[in-house]
């Protein structure tokens, strides 16, 4: 092996004049490296043209960028975290039977010695920046760390709540040593999770304990407490996954955090609320790999079903969607344009979110920031040639307004609104400024739904009800197949809940001559209502009662949900 060149010798084939370089040297008081480390402070050299002169004159490869997600896992395991980060080193890649490691400082023959005994074979050394190796090494060890599988095994073994328990408040935040745990406890939080089917992940500090609830079909679960000392190391975390301000606690932050967990896309919203005691986080979790339900599989049957499949394919006019936060409202619009979707017709939606991703549809995302609001969305789409429209959620009178005019200028319009049930959509309508004689022209039909949670097949268990439970459900003892109801029990195949899945409950409103008779002389939901029952319509208690009845559901899970009706 030849002689190495010399860093003055690298420099003036880099165009460096010999003037510049003696007085280089005489700053340096010599030769070698610290002349390279002086032409870049001087700006002689750039910080890509500085590595490669200082690896070239050490006869090692310069490295400028590293892709972690190419480094070999079996790398990574070889080497503690705590001992990367402070080393100031990672593996990246291998190189015939030799390891190849980058280091800031390449000269520390001691590490390299040791890094010879952990991989038991030959190390090579390469030079990279000291912030492209934390940022390999952060990225690499995150993704590792991550894995579905050896996360599992680990908290099969110890369970979540044992392995925050084991866990200690890092010294300080910026201290990368310590961070490796909380990545593990966070990213077991969101696996155990998506593995249990939460809609949503709360992390909540208190005085002496910070509590972890699942929302699983509707229902809140605590399912861990980590020492409350944890709380802003975790939300830390949390924080840096979605973007959001560290340093900023005393206001609200919003974020997203996208993940790959076990094959499946899962979009995160989070956030982030200060309390009394700490920053309290909720995430939502959105599958974006779902597969969008049909229509048979929501819980509508028989006549409606078909009503409402005949609704769908109407030319023009708007069918509604309504009913509380987390009642399914956009699941249900996005089964009916997904049964319609084809070819020949141009759908188009504006959403906030887009919960659902669907081949064949354009879907807009609602962004406040830059003023593009569902109204705004609206009014561009109509420029896009549309056959048939979803508006997210109707929200003020002006969106209610191009809604009501897309359809009667021959767009079919899906949209959803909060209210407690079908008449009420109505007379929302009418409160936020359109006139009754458009509402009940342009309106098809209005869907209220709720979900109710479905009784475990294998730990239901059959009972005789009281009078007074067949009264407050609405249903007559004759109606009881066996003469039967059924109630939750729990086992391990619901978590002792008693409950898995969810199905809805509907009250399709469809309005006929007599009901819009009623709209157009601005009567009040209640009389709209009665009408409307008069022309056949289940009410949502009537068709949580019918479910109960077939054993689908409990009675007190259907009084639970619509008890605003009694």
């Amino acid at each position: 092996m030849g002689a190495l060149p010399t860093p003055e010798s690298l420099l003036s084939s880099h165009g460096i004049p010999q003037e510049a370089l003696a007085a280089l040297s005489e700053k340096a008081h010599g030769g070698g490296l610290a002349l390279v480390r002086l032409a870049k402070e001087e700006g002689l050299l750039d910080d890509l043209a500085a590595l490669e002169i200082t690896a070239l004159s050490l006869g090692i490869e310069p490295v400028a960028e590293i892709d972690p997600l190419k480094i070999p896992s079996q790398l990574l395991e070889a080497v503690p975290i705590q001992f990367a980060k402070r080393n100031k080193l990672v593996p990246f890649k291998e190189s015939n039977d030799s390891v190849v490691v980058a280091f800031s400082d390449p000269k520390d023959i001691k590490t390299i010695s040791d890094l010879r005994v952990l991989y038991g074979r030959p190390v090579k050394a390469a030079l990279a920046p000291e912030h492209v190796i934390l940022d390999a090494t952060n990225r690499a060890y995150e993704m590792g760390s991550g894995d579905a599988g050896d996360l599992m095994e680990g908290i099969a073994e110890k369970g979540l709540d044992e392995l925050a328990h084991e866990l200690e408040e890092p010294k300080d935040l910026l201290d990368a040593d310590d961070e490796a745990p909380v990545i593990r406890l966070v990213n077991g939080i969101l696996f155990q999770a998506v593995k249990d089917r939460a809609s949503d992940i709360h992390l909540e500090p208190y005085e002496r304990e910070l509590a972890v609830r699942y929302r699983i079909d509707g229902m809140l679960y605590k399912v861990l407490s980590p020492p409350r000392a944890l709380q802003a190391p975790i939300v830390s975390r949390v924080k840096i996954m979605a973007g959001l301000d560290i340093a900023e606690k005393r206001l609200p932050q919003d974020g997203r955090i996208r993940i790959k967990l076990a094959g499946k896309d899962i979009d995160i919203r989070v956030s982030v609320l200060p309390t009394a005691f700490g920053e309290r986080v909720v995430m939502r979790l959105l599958d974006k790999t779902s597969v969008v339900l049909r229509l048979e599989d929501l819980g509508l049957g028989g006549t409606r079903l078909e009503a409402f499949k005949n609704l769908i394919t109407k030319p023009n006019g708007i069918i509604l969607s309504t009913g509380p936060t987390g009642s399914g409202k956009t699941t249900t619009l996005y089964s009916a344009l997904s049964r319609i979707n084809s070819e020949d017709i141009n759908i188009i939606t504006v959403e906030d979110p887009i919960e659902y991703q669907i081949r064949g549809i354009g879907q807009i995302q609602v962004n406040p920031k830059i003023d593009l609001t569902f109204a705004a969305g609206l009014r561009s789409i109509l420029r896009q040639d549309p056959d048939v429209i979803m508006v997210g959620e109707i929200r003020d009178p002006e969106t209610a307004e191009i809604a009501i005019q897309s359809s009667l200028t021959g767009h079919l319009v899906f949209s959803t609104l909060h209210t407690n049930d079908a008449s009420s959509a109505v007379t929302r309508l009418i409160e936020m400024g359109i006139e009754p004689f458009l509402v009940s022209s342009s309106i098809l039909a209005i869907l209220a739904q709720r979900l109710v949670r479905k009784l475990c097949p294998t730990c239901r268990e059959p009972y005789t009800p009281e009078d007074a439970e067949l009264s407050q459900l609405g249903i007559a003892r004759e109606a009881l197949p066996e003469g039967v109801l059924y109630r939750a029990m729990g086992c391990d195949e619901c978590k002792n809940t008693g409950y898995k899945g969810r199905t809805g409950i509907y009250e399709l409103l469809v309005l006929a001559d007599a009901v819009r008779s009623h709209i157009t002389s601005n009567a009040d939901a209640s009389t709209i209502k009665r009408a409307a029952m008069k022309a056949g319509m289940l009410t949502l208690r009537e068709d949580g009662a019918k479910k109960a009845a077939a054993g689908i559901t409990s009675a007190s899970e259907v009084i639970r949900v619509t008890q605003e009706e009694e």
